[in-house]
Order: C-alpha cells, then structure tokens, then sequence
C-alpha cells in the first residue's frame, strides 16, 4: 500500500490524545455525597469492572476514529497487485489539443483542465517514473522519458488546428511498444471524446494496452464556423470581378445574434454578409471583389462566433498569375466542348491545331490535349514521352476504332500500356477516387447523389506497374474511365472514350470542366492555396534545382524550418505538415525561386462539437483492461497502479463517521443497560 499525499500521516500523533485523556480520567476520583439510607434504593450503581470496560471501548473509537480520518486525507492505494506487470509497462499519457479543446469549462478551457490533471498525475507518479506524451502535434519523443522532462514539455504545450482519430493515436502507441521492445502499455487518454474523431466501437487497438480513459468536457455548446471557401474560377483576376464561394455551418444551439461574415484581403476589409442558416443548419454565400496587380493576396474570411474560435477564421493565398496555356491537337474536329471549358474564364489561353500541322513546342504550354484520335504512332509516342519526362500534363481523348491496336505502338513509348479491347455496351461509372488529386484538390467534399458519367461505348485499357496507374473514375468491374498515369516526372491522363455526346455524357457531367482546370494546373504550381492542417496536403512549387544545399523553407509566424519535399513534375511537392502546426500565412522560399505564399487552415472535423457521453462510452468501451475516469481523480494517479478501483479514501471516511456515531450512541448509555443497585 502507497499513500498519496504521505505527510497527512504525521497526524498520526494526534493518537495520543485520547490515551492521554483516557490515563487522566484514571487518575481522578469523583466525590459522591451520600444523602439519608432511604435514597440509596434510587442510586444506580455501576461496577468498577463495567466502567472500565466502557472506557476502554471508548478509547478504542476514539482511536479509530483519528485513525480513519488520517488516512483519508493521506488517501492510500495499492499498488502491489500491479508489481508483476508494471515492470515492462509503457506509460503513456495523450492530451488532446485539438481545436475543440478550447471550449470553455468556467473560467478554463478544457485543454487547460486536461493539461493540469495529466501534470498533477506526473507530479505524484512514483520516483523513477518514465511517461510518453503524445498530442495531436509531434511528441516530445517516441522514447520514454523522466517526470522533470515531461513536466517542461507539458508547459510548452497548446492547441494546435492539427487534428488526430483514436485509430491514429493508438496505431502510434502499437508502433511504440514495437520499437521499444516492452510488453504492455498503460494509456491515460485525456480527451473531449469528440464522436468524430473517437472510434468507440472499435477496440481492436487496444491490444497490450490498459486504458484509462478521462473524459474532460463541457456543457453542450453552439458552433458557428466556415466550411470550405473557393474562388469559382481556376485563376484570379486582376482588375476584374472575382466570386468566392464560401459555405458556412452551425452546430447545437443557435447564437443570441445573427453571425456577421466578413471578407478582408491584405488586411483591408471588403464586404460583410449576416448568416441565417436554413433547416439543415447551412449557408452558402458568395461574394464579390476585385484585387490590383499579381503580388500575392492574403484573403481572410471571419464569422463572430464567440463560443468556438479555432475555425472562425478560413484562410486563401492567391495571386493573379499570367494565364494558363492549353494546347489541344485535334485529329479531325474540334470539341465544342473542350472549347467552351476554356473559353469561360480570362484565364487561359487556349490554342487549336491539328496534329499533322507540324512540330510544335509543347514545353510552353500547361496542358496538351489529344482530341479523338485514331491512332498513336511511334514519333507522337516519343514526344510524349519528351513532355512528359520535363513534366507536362497531357490527356487523351481517342476516337472510336476498331484497330484498337494502333495506339499501342506509341503508348509503349510513354510507358507499359496498352488498349486490349473495345467494349461496346453502355455502362455507368460506378466509383470515384476521392483520393485522387483532381477530385482532392478540386473539391473541399464531393457532392452527395452526384451523377457520374455514363459511357455508350470504351476502350480497354491495361497497364504494367511502371505505369503507376491510378483509376480517377471507375466501372463496376474495376476497369478505368480516366485513369492517371504517372510514368516519368509529368502526368499522363487517358479517357477511356472520346470527349463528345456519341460516346456519352462525361463532356457534360459534373466533373469533366473541373478536370481540365486542375490538370493544367498541376503542371506550373499553385496560383491558389487553402490547405489543412493535418491532412497531409502538399503545396507544388515550380522548382527544379532542389538538391541538400537548395531547398525549400516555410518561414511565417516565427518560424523557418525546412519541410518534406518530393520531386513532383515541374517542381516539387511541399508537405507542411508536421513542420507548421499552427493556421496562418507561411511563405516558400528557396535561391533561385519566386516567393510563394501558402495558407494553412485549422482541421474542420474538429468544428462538430458532438461528444459522446459517459455513460455511453462506459457501455460501448468495457472490459478487464478499461477503466473511466474523472479529471479529478487521476490526482491519485500512480504509474502501474489501478485506477479503476474503489478509492480506499472514501473507505477511510465511512469508517471515521461510524466510529464517531458509535462513540456518540457510548456516551449517550445506549451501549449497555444500566443494573440498579440492590439492598
């Protein structure tokens, strides 16, 4: 048995008091005057062996009364059962500083009360104690490290707009025990339990873990908070109307006020919008404005929410860049509606030929397209393969052939893929790629019941593993529509069909506009950037001297570290995370490169505020290895010991108000009958 606050046991002298008191009443004798004989008969005597024995009892209760009553407040607990298996045991203490852990709990937020519960249970631990800490940012270490450390590190911490799933946290515990070679893991999760990012039905994880699980959380709370925000063209203009499209959301109740929408650009404010929401608790608005000149544009758009300030705030760098260059080569007509994709917005420049007019400089263009073609002999191969070994993008459009075969002798040029076959039977396209970087890069959420293309006929195409294929829309046995293929430094995009209403309606679908925007956009870098924190979102960059001497560096906010990067066609692609953990502006920069800035938003998933409460946890999540806490009771907190007990205080207090109710029925002559006194 341990105790936790060991210094309430110097009380124990106070013991001595009843045994001095109990000697001194020995010590005195009571004077007892006699009146005539005839009173005797009504004196109540009481033998001299009786009122010891009361005494006695009497000092007895007394003394466990101070007995009980110290030991509560020194709150003991065991820890021997634990001594097998605490010897191996990772100790390991998560908080969560998520966005949804600012929420106000009185005069604190919830990070703040889960903070100074987790640094009273380090502070109390046993001497020697060694505690991972892990966040929704990057840990102290991997590695186990002493009290003194991670009562420095527990300072330091804050929110951060970074947001982790329990599968994730417990995913890197598992890694943990494997790397540290240890054979169990003692989890205190501190967290909101949010129902977004808590998986309580799933404890497939919690293999070799005991789990103790605290939940610190707040009064149901009402959210108001942006979305997504787009500009609605590919570029922006300068000089002219701009449209930025911005979806906001509520949760819980709604505010007292009706929230105002504010839009600033470079610190100046542009127009303003009050936010009504509909039944389904959603708004969109757009709004207009105008930028002056191509410097980069630090867009702001703000709601007055006071309840929840993380994602009030969503966050657009964009500059107005020379326009985009498309090239379309064309074997007999041209499409209206490739035409008409390109000629809605100021930004492109859109060139038509046809693919016996010569040789032409692809390197100047941001996207070639190939348009109803019938074939693909070995030159046109290779300059395909030229283009996009320097990193351009293409896409191909063939027309219907029965010689399917004459595409094969240039596809082998550019990589190892081939068209098999002609199917001729009308189908839909069953599955998109979400993952894709045209639908992730295009849209913040893809519309629900949205209608995919339906193919009157397609070619089947296969490919080798060199080719990297990845299938962007799919048919339900798995053959692709549009597949991208990444052979070389540039990306290669083949439509299964032919970009007219004969072969179906994909030319007119919802998606086929956006993909040719985002394809010529991937070849020459970001004009635009919104990204999330946590998500893992590269930023292109168009440069291509990197190398250990010249790389690229986030600077912004007071920092400048130097991020992952990967060759990416033209560039490379910049990987914030988990450099930058906080939302706002950054710049890249390296020698030899143009300025870029980049904004980083805070993880919406957050925003949902829904949590789940104890009782349902307590029931979804149960078992020998679970136990569920409050913040207040982890101060009692050992590393190794049982949490989930009964605490042994709360023994110590009953036992100390039954000795002081016993001891009380004792004075008052209800502990034995009294014997009259006999003639």
């Amino acid at each position: 048995m341990s105790f936790l606050y060991p210094l309430f046991l110097v009380a124990g002298l106070t013991l001595a008091i009843p045994i001095l008191i109990h000697l001194f009443n020995l010590r005195r004798y009571k004077v007892v005057m006699f009146p005539s004989t005839r009173f005797l008969k009504t004196i109540q005597l009481k033998s001299q062996k009786q009122s010891q024995l009361k005494y006695k009892w009497l000092l007895a209760l007394r003394l466990l009364f101070l007995a009980s009553l110290i030991l509560a407040f020194a709150q003991p607990f065991f820890n021997s059962g634990n001594k097998k298996d605490t010897g191996n045991r990772l100790q390991v203490i998560y908080i969560d500083n998520s966005g949804s852990m600012g929420v106000k709990k009185g005069a604190r937020t919830l990070f703040e009360v889960a903070r100074e519960a987790a640094r009273k249970q380090v502070l109390q631990s046993l001497t020697g104690s060694r505690f991972v800490i892990l966040t929704n940012d990057k840990p102290l270490s991997y590695q186990p490290q002493p009290a003194d450390k991670v009562l420095t590190e527990m300072n330091s911490l804050d929110l951060t707009g970074a947001s982790k799933s329990s599968e994730k946290i417990f995913a890197t515990i598992q890694s943990i025990l494997q790397s540290e070679s240890v054979t169990a893991a003692d989890v205190y999760y501190y967290s909101d339990f949010q129902e977004s990012t808590f998986a309580a039905d799933d404890k497939t994880q919690l293999k070799n873990i005991r789990f103790y699980g605290i939940p610190v959380q707040s009064d149901a709370a009402g959210n108001v908070y942006i979305d997504t925000a787009y500009i609605d063209a590919p570029v922006l203009q300068s000089g002219m109307q701009n449209k930025l499209v911005v979806r906001s959301r509520m949760e819980g109740s709604a505010p007292k006020e009706a929230p105002v929408l504010q839009l600033s650009i470079n610190g100046q404010v542009k127009s303003a919008a009050t936010l009504n929401f509909d039944e389904k608790n959603e708004r969109t608005d757009t709004l207009a404005f105008q930028v002056s000149g191509n410097d980069w544009q630090r867009i702001v758009l703000n709601v007055n929410d006071a309840a929840v300030r993380f994602d009030d705030t969503f966050r657009i760098a964009a500059r107005s860049a020379p326009s985009l260059s498309v090239l379309v080569l064309n074997e007999s007509q041209e499409s209206p509606y490739i035409q008409a994709a390109f000629s809605s917005y100021n930004g492109f420049q859109l060139t038509q030929q046809h693919t016996g007019a010569g040789n032409t400089d692809w390197s100047a263009y941001n996207l070639v397209i190939l348009n109803g073609i019938t074939h693909m002999d070995k030159t046109l191969g290779s300059e395909l393969a030229k283009a996009l070994q320097n990193g351009l993008s293409i896409c191909i459009f063939p027309a219907k052939t029965s010689n399917y075969d004459a595409f094969n002798e240039g596809l082998q040029q550019v990589a190892d893929i081939r068209f098999t076959g002609l199917d001729t039977a009308t189908q839909t396209v069953a599955s998109l790629q979400q993952g894709s970087d045209l639908v992730r890069d295009m849209f913040e959420s893809v519309p629900e019941n949205v209608q995919l293309p339906t193919s009157n006929w397609h070619y089947v195409v296969d490919a080798g593993i060199s080719a990297n294929q990845q299938a962007v829309l799919s048919f339900r046995n798995g053959a692709p529509f549009l597949a991208r293929y990444s052979p070389s430094k540039g990306q290669l995009y083949i439509c299964a069909s032919s970009a007219d209403l004969d072969a179906g309606n994909f030319s007119g679908s919802y998606f086929f506009v956006p993909f040719l925007y985002q394809m010529a956009m991937q070849s020459r870098g970001g004009d635009m950037y919104a990204l999330t924190l946590g998500r893992q979102q590269p930023a292109f960059v168009p440069f291509d001297n990197a190398g250990e001497r010249n790389m690229i560096h986030i600077k912004g906010n007071g920092i400048d570290v130097i991020p992952a990067q990967r060759p990416a066609g033209k560039g490379l692609d910049v990987f914030a995370d988990p450099a930058v953990q906080q939302p706002g502006f950054y710049t890249l920069t390296a020698a030899g490169t143009d300025t870029a800035v980049i904004a980083l938003n805070s993880d919406r998933t957050e925003s949902k505020l829904a949590t789940w409460k104890l009782a349902d946890l307590k029931n979804r999540w149960k078992g020998d290895n679970i136990y569920w806490l409050n913040a207040a009771g982890t101060t009692g907190a050992k590393a190794g010991s049982t949490l989930g007990s009964f605490p042994l205080w709360k023994v110590c207090a009953i036992l100390a108000v039954l000795m002081l109710t016993a001891e009380t029925f004792l004075l008052a002559g209800g502990f034995r009958k009294q014997s009259a006194a006999t003639q």
